[in-house]
C-alpha cells in the first residue's frame, strides 16, 4: 500500500469532485452552444482541452485503487476508463478532437454529447458518495473511542 485507506479515499473524493466540476462545466458550455451564446469553434476548443486531463484523473484514481487492492471499486471503474480511452482514440479522421466544430450540429451530435455528459455526471456523483462512505468506514475502523476501557472515557 502506498497510502492509508482514509487518505486514499480522501484523494478519491478530491479527484472525483474535480471531475464533477469539470462535467458541470461541460454541460454549461454545451448548453451555451445549444442556445447560441457560444460559437462552435470556441465551444469545441474549450471542451477538447479538458478531455485528456479528465482521462488522466480517472486513470490515476483507477491505478490507486488497483495498487491498494480495492478490487471491486477498481472493477466498477474499468468500463468507464475503457470508454473514455475509446472516445479519445476513435476520433474520426479530419476531426479536431472529440468535439469537432464542423460536426457538432450534424446528426444530433450536440444532444449525444449532452446525454453523455449527463451520464458521466450521474456516474461521478454516485461514486463521490461511494468514496465518501468508504472514507468514513475506513476512518471508523479500529474503534477510535476506546469503548472497552470505560475508565478512560470522559463524560
Amino acid at each position: 500500500m502506498i497510502f492509508s485507506d482514509p487518505f486514499l479515499f480522501a484523494l478519491s473524493l478530491i479527484d472525483t469532485g474535480a471531475i464533477l466540476f469539470l462535467q458541470i462545466y461541460f454541460i454549461i458550455i454545451l448548453t451555451d452552444l445549444e442556445s447560441d451564446y457560444l460559437n462552435a469553434q470556441e465551444c469545441c476548443s474549450k471542451l477538447n482541452f479538458w478531455i485528456t486531463p479528465k482521462l488522466m484523473a480517472h486513470t490515476v484514481l483507477l491505478t490507486l485503487l488497483l495498487f491498494h487492492g480495492h478490487w471491486l471499486l477498481a472493477f466498477v471503474n474499468i468500463p468507464l476508463a475503457g470508454w473514455l480511452i475509446r472516445e479519445l482514440f476513435h476520433i474520426p479522421r479530419g476531426n479536431l478532437g472529440v468535439f469537432d466544430p464542423a460536426e457538432i450540429h450534424n446528426g444530433g451530435r450536440l444532444r449525444k454529447h449532452l446525454r453523455d455528459c449527463m451520464i458521466y455526471l450521474g456516474y461521478y456523483l454516485l461514486f463521490f458518495f461511494v468514496y465518501l462512505y468508504c472514507m468514513i468506514v475506513s476512518l471508523l475502523e479500529g474503534d477510535p473511542i476506546n469503548r472497552h476501557e470505560e475508565d478512560m472515557i470522559v463524560h
